[in-house]
């Protein structure tokens, strides 16, 4: 049920037992507040004079007229200061009367009205029915109880409204510690994926999409250690683009990053989900490749050496393979050491050509 759906009563859980508690803490008896009902008739002929006395005094006061600011607020505003001061003096003091106290100072709350104001606010007004009754009652103990019994609703209505004010400004404290809270949620899924984004560049190479020579060898690492561990094999693939150098100097470098371009695409489609391509630097990559022997790594070349050929059949590429098996282990420096060895190799012969 949304806050709206409730009346204040119901908001700040003020039952009857609650408003009968708050009565015998002030002391305030079911005689007295005939008493004070036994007054309605005295103070509805008076309430004009009342209300235009209380407001000329409190639109003297700038921060009051300011809060007030034109003509209609200040009708509206007698119109439900006659309503407060009959309600005082009405017999009824039940929950309808205690929820509009509430809604007072809701309202209060609501247009800045602070507490030095508000009670600056009730004791003139107090000021004014007290004169008012002193003139009207003849009897010296009547007035007395009268007065007794004012003071102690006077009480009993500022408590009520004082918990309006609380009540305000702990919901605008929750509120405020929710939108923090979600502000906080939202930024850190912000910096989560600023922090992924930069992360996966710092591991990218911004050319080709594939992974760069740090990453590689963190992953070379990780992988060797794997293969240990199962006791499976592991390949490495070491190869480059024959004779990249004059590709650059005859077609220019738009040509060159285009041809390694298209060979990190080549990797990213052609290899397994497990596998790993890398861009070592320049026009080097390699393909780590776990759980794999080399003449299956050889298989992988060949589609490589395929999809590269379909687009430039004019360029090579020379593929070296290096294999760490359970009975031989090597580390990761060392198959790069043989792969790229093995790549050298690749190069005496003519065209595409992959060196087991």
């Amino acid at each position: 049920m949304v806050r709206t759906d409730k009346t204040l009563l119901e908001q700040m859980k003020i039952s009857e037992v609650e408003i009968t508690a708050r009565k015998d803490v002030l002391g305030l008896m079911g005689e007295e507040l005939q008493i004070l009902a036994s007054h309605q008739t005295l103070i509805n002929d008076n309430i004009d004079v009342i209300v235009e006395e209380f407001y000329e005094i409190q639109t003297a006061i700038d921060e009051v007229s300011l809060v007030i600011g034109d003509a209609d607020t200040l009708r509206r505003l007698c119109k439900a200061q006659r309503r407060y001061i009959l309600d005082l003096f009405s017999g009824f003091y039940d929950s309808d009367y205690v929820n509009n106290r509430l809604r007072i100072g809701m309202i209060h709350k609501r247009i800045g009205v602070g507490p030095m104001l508000y009670l600056a606010a009730v004791r003139n007004l107090k000021k004014i029915v007290v004169m008012v009754l002193k003139r009207t009652i003849k009897s010296d103990d009547i007035l007395e109880m009268t007065l007794e019994a004012l003071d102690k609703l006077i009480y009993f209505d500022t408590t009520l409204i004082f918990d309006a004010y609380i009540d305000g400004l702990v919901g605008e404290i929750d509120n405020a510690r929710k939108k923090t809270e979600s502000y906080a949620a939202g930024l850190e899924t912000v910096v989560a994926e600023r922090t992924r984004q930069l992360e996966k560049q710092a591991r990218t190479d911004s050319l080709t999409g594939i992974y760069n020579q740090r990453a590689m060898q963190e992953m070379l690492r990780r992988e060797c250690n794997i293969s240990v561990r199962r006791q499976t094999a592991l390949s490495l693939v070491y190869f480059d683009v024959d004779k990249f150098k004059l590709i650059n100097d005859k077609f220019g470098h738009i040509e060159g990053d285009d041809v390694l371009k298209h060979i990190g695409q080549i990797l990213l489609d052609v290899v397994r989900e497990v596998d790993i391509p890398c861009r070592y630097g320049g026009d080097e990559f390699c393909l780590i490749l776990p759980d794999c022997t080399k003449d299956d790594a050889k298989g992988i070349c060949e589609r490589v050496i395929k999809e590269f050929c379909d687009k430039y059949p004019d360029y090579s590429l020379s593929f070296g393979v290096s294999e760490t098996l359970p009975d031989s282990p090597m580390d990761g420096e060392a198959l790069i050491k043989h792969a790229d060895g093995k790549m050298y190799l690749a190069k005496e012969q003519s065209g595409c050509y992959v060196q087991l």
